[in-house]
Formats: structure tokens, sequence, C-alpha cells
């Protein structure tokens, strides 16, 4: 029997593949959760074999929250499940433990294969994202040659955006003012080309700056 648990914030999207695993067999799931918090409460108490984890969640980023999984319960296998086809983000989640990634809009039979292939601790892409990744390797993927330039306090500044940290919080981290950190984002979003944090984030992963 394979234990699965389901991480998203939207509750139709937990129930949606609650019921498309119901009746098999040889898997049950056994927790559902909109949040980060409540996914760690809930592997403290019992840990599943699989987790299916979107990457947006509102308290956490879900890539940092796989990081902090991959090192606490080594014994479970998380697979993305999110609506980002970027490779980046690929790339980012699979260096930080996913065993997996797999878009929203797939098929119950790559629900289950990922189940299946994942399980036995192997990884597992959906195909779409796999031949993005081949493409890319193979230059197909037009890349942009443009490489900001962030100071380094600036990409502290990143980095703890990225862990989701609020002003204040980054302030008393790096000892500056919160005001500084203010100016700061804003000169790494005018640097990046990016309107709001979510779309910085967006930029600096694909830029490899995370």
């Amino acid at each position: 029997m394979i234990k699965v648990a389901i991480t998203d914030d939207h509750y139709v999207v937990l129930k949606g593949i609650e019921s498309l695993l119901k009746d098999e067999k040889h898997i049950r799931v056994i927790s559902i959760h909109e949040n980060s918090q409540q996914t760690l409460e809930s592997l403290k108490k019992e840990q599943p074999d699989i987790l299916f984890l979107d990457i947006n969640l509102p308290d956490i980023n879900g890539i940092v929250l796989t990081k902090t999984i991959t090192k606490s319960f080594p014994d479970v296998r998380v697979i993305a499940l999110t609506n980002h086809e970027d490779v980046s983000f690929v790339k980012r989640i699979l260096d930080n433990g996913a065993y997996g990634y797999l878009l929203k809009n797939a098929h119950k039979e790559e629900l289950l294969e990922a189940i299946s292939v994942v399980a036995k601790g192997e990884k597992y892409l959906q195909k779409d994202i796999e031949k993005k990744i081949l493409n890319q390797s193979l230059g197909r993927t037009k890349v942009s040659a443009f490489q900001p330039k962030l100071t380094r306090r600036e990409t502290e500044v990143l980095h703890a955006i990225f862990e989701e940290l609020t002003t204040q919080e980054i302030s008393d981290k790096l000892f500056i003012s919160p005001k500084t950190v203010e100016a700061h984002r804003t000169n790494i979003m005018s640097k990046l080309g990016a309107k709001n944090s979510v779309g910085m984030i967006k930029i600096a992963i694909e830029k490899q700056l995370l």
C-alpha cells in the first residue's frame, strides 16, 4: 500500500486528486492540507510515502518547503504539483530534493505513473516537462543573454525574500533598517525588470540567481 498526502491551497484540487485516487486499491490518501503549517504538523504524526506539493502556497514558497521536508522527513518523497512549466522551476525544486514534477493538467494515468515511479525511488517528470528540458539542453530554447548584476547585499535580500521573510524579519536578520530593505527590494526589481515580488522571484530563478 502506497500512502499519499496532498498539499494545495485550492480545495477543489485537493478533493479532485483525492477522488481520482480513491478507487486505486494499492494507494491510500492519508491526509490533505491547504498550507505548509498543516503539512508539517501532519508529517510529524504520520508520514506518507509520497507528498504531492503545490509550489504556490499562501504561507511559504513550495520550493523552500520541499527543502525543509527533505531534510526533516527524508523518507517522504515530494512530487511537485504546479501550473509552472518553466524549466528553471523544475531544476530548482529537483535540486531541493523533489522526486517528481507534474503539471495540474496531468491525466489520471500520468498521476498513477508518477506515484508508481517515485514509490520505487526513481525520478519522474511529466512528458511535456521532460521534452522542454531536453530542448533546452540541446539549445533549442531561447534564453535571454541579459544577466543582471546584484550586489552582495542585494543578493542577501533576494534570498531572504525568496524564503518569504517579512521586511522586518529581513531587517533583523541582516542588521539593516526596514527602509534600507525596501530600497534594496526596489533596486532588485528594477535590475530584474520585475513589476512585483512574485515576478522578481520568477526572473531570479530563471537567471539562476537563487
